[in-house]
């Protein structure tokens, strides 16, 4: 780490420090004891923006997420989504295409109630204005209805298995606090834009803390929001506070910096991934305790099926079997990843497949170049010198000639640069070798992030390419967005231009299914037929690894994507 951003992160730490002593001294109630049940977390940048509708940095929703709360939320055991905001299960009436919610009492950190009314303004100024992050999950609603201020009836335009796990996920805003806004923006000639200019200074919470002051390129400082509707209540199994005074931010920038104040006790939680360089120290640090959770990820090798030889099933499956996983993970991942053969992840477990199909999986290495050549040479294709010859031996195989007679061309992988994400650039080299073993001419190219995401989902000029989803939605509803044939056009999610009419039908079907088992089986067997056609292969799922200290605060609650949810916020509580 360069020594001026070190000094510089230390000195907000002071400054921090010196602002805590401040607020300890500041007032009628004030205490020691008030800043000792402070939870200091540090994140690695600041939040963008309190603008709920415009929050897209990771920054900004961990601390926007505990101020804006959703109807539900998953538990952290199974994953299953529970009532939060809302007090009971949604009733559901299939000949009205309906869903009925009633409303727990809950009220504001301004002390007005939380009502039906909030609700409804929030899914119709979501679709007024179109907001980009929201209105996928919103457009199929007809209409709402509010009969009284704690029941609120939403009607669909058409059966939509996401409205459960996406639409009444979605955080609620207060009428009040927006409607404004509505009025003020809603004849604008471009709304959106002029709702991402509009300042929100001091969010009105509806979760367990507010904000409390944001010093810009310091600390954001969160305190206990008195009036939380979850206070001594225990839903899905967990008893909730919070039991803290609140919660301060502080920014660091680099990952060492943080570091070192966790093992200093400068901050109680580091709320990212501790690189495996830090890890050893951390482990024999007093007082630290590190957490290994699996994450909703996924890091795959993608193939563009718009062009030849990847429009061939043949050579697909012949280049996935050549890749190693376990190879990649111990010399790539130094072992610090879950190797993936779906994509929907292992520690989704509703709706992960376990019985796809597994390539090359437990063969060595000369078994798994074998059997590529077997796969190709079935499909017709040649070498100038073949991988194996005459008699069965292993030599370098050279000049693939394809089953037309036209020579293979160069093959280009697309990775990200080693400075922005080493273990997919170590990856793009290993798939590299292992292709030119069996004479197919590959080289991998390492490209600045931004372009190679113009090079990969608006021009679609690639052959493969290696990239990743840090947290996909616990809904698998991303599976018919991947791989639909209608999303593949520019700036479309379909970026390997997958095309499959049988998949597309399941996938429509899977959409409209509201029978959660019926819509699991339909999510398995697309899984199942990605994995047999391979436009992305899946490589691996890296470990979440967090560090706390144990000498202040104890009771975190580990689940998939980490500690850091509001399960644990709400239940932690000073030693």
């Amino acid at each position: 780490m360069h020594p001026t951003s070190k000094k510089t992160s230390l000195i907000k730490i002071f400054l921090l420090g010196v602002v805590l002593q401040m607020l300890i001294s500041a007032g009628p109630g004030s205490s020691k004891a008030w800043a000792q049940s402070m939870l200091k977390i540090g994140l690695l940048h600041e939040p963008k923006t309190l603008n709920i509708w415009l929050a897209s940095d990771r920054w900004s929703r961990k601390v926007l997420g505990q101020l804006y709360q959703p109807l539900y939320i998953r538990e952290p055991a199974r994953l299953n989504l529970v009532p939060w905001l809302a007090e009971d299960d949604p009733v559901y009436d299939p000949a009205a295409l309906s869903y009925t919610i009633k409303l727990r009492p809950s009220k504001w950190s301004d002390g007005s109630e939380l009502t039906s009314e909030d609700v409804a303004f929030t899914g119709r100024f979501i679709k007024k204005f179109k907001v980009p992050q929201y209105l996928s999950m919103w457009e199929f609603v007809k209409k709402i209805e509010t009969p009284d201020k704690h029941t609120v009836r939403f009607f669909l335009k058409e059966p939509k298995a996401i409205f459960l796990t996406r639409t009444l996920t979605t955080p609620i805003v207060q009428k009040k606090e927006w409607a404004k806004v509505n009025t003020s923006l809603g004849n604008a000639e471009k709304p959106i834009e002029s709702l991402s200019r509009y300042p929100i200074d001091r969010p009105v919470s509806s979760g367990p803390f507010v904000l409390k002051e944001w010093k810009p390129g310091e600390y954001l400082l969160l305190e206990r929001n008195s009036r939380f509707f979850g206070k001594g209540k225990t839903i899905a199994g967990q008893p909730l506070g919070p039991h803290i005074d609140g919660i301060t931010f502080t920014f660091f920038h680099t990952s060492d910096a943080a570091v070192l104040a966790l093992k200093k006790g400068d901050i109680d939680m580091f709320w990212w991934r501790i690189q495996r360089e830090n890890l050893q120290q951390l482990r024999q640090t007093e007082n630290i305790q590190v957490y290994t959770n699996k994450r909703s990820a996924l890091y795959y090798l993608g193939f563009n099926l718009r062009k030849k030889p990847f429009n061939d099933i043949n050579f697909r499956q012949a280049v996935v079997t050549l890749i190693d996983k376990d190879d990649i993970i111990s010399t790539a991942l130094h072992g610090d990843a879950f190797k993936m053969h779906s994509i929907v992840p292992l520690g989704n477990r509703f709706w992960h497949f376990p019985d796809v199909a597994k390539y090359g999986e437990g063969l060595s290495r000369e078994a798994r170049i074998r059997k590529a050549y077997e796969i190709l040479s079935k499909a017709g294709y040649t070498w100038e010198v073949p991988p194996l010859d005459a008699g069965g031996n292993m030599v370098e195989g050279k000049g693939v000639i394809l089953p037309d007679g036209s020579p293979m061309k160069e093959v280009t992988i697309l990775t990200p640069t080693a400075d922005y994400d080493p273990q997919r650039f170590a990856a793009g080299t290993m798939i590299q070798n292992w292709l030119k073993i069996v004479g197919i001419p590959a080289s991998s190219k390492p490209m600045e992030f931004s372009a190679l995401i113009h090079r990969v989902k608006e021009r679609h000029q690639f052959d493969l390419f290696l990239l990743g989803y840090g947290k996909l939605s616990l809904d698998p509803d991303y599976l018919r967005s991947f791989f639909h044939s209608r999303n593949d056009r520019p700036r479309g999610l379909n970026m390997s231009g997958y095309k499959n009419p049988d998949f597309d039908r399941i996938a429509d079907e899977s959409a409209g299914a509201m029978d959660i088992e019926k819509r699991r089986e339909l999510i398995w067997d697309m899984q199942a037929i990605i994995m047999h056609d391979v436009p992305y292969f899946p490589l691996y799922n890296p470990r979440l690894t967090e560090g706390v200290r144990t000498d202040r605060f104890k009771g975190w609650v580990e689940m998939l994507d980490g500690i850091g949810n509001i399960w644990s916020f709400c239940r932690i509580r000073p030693k």
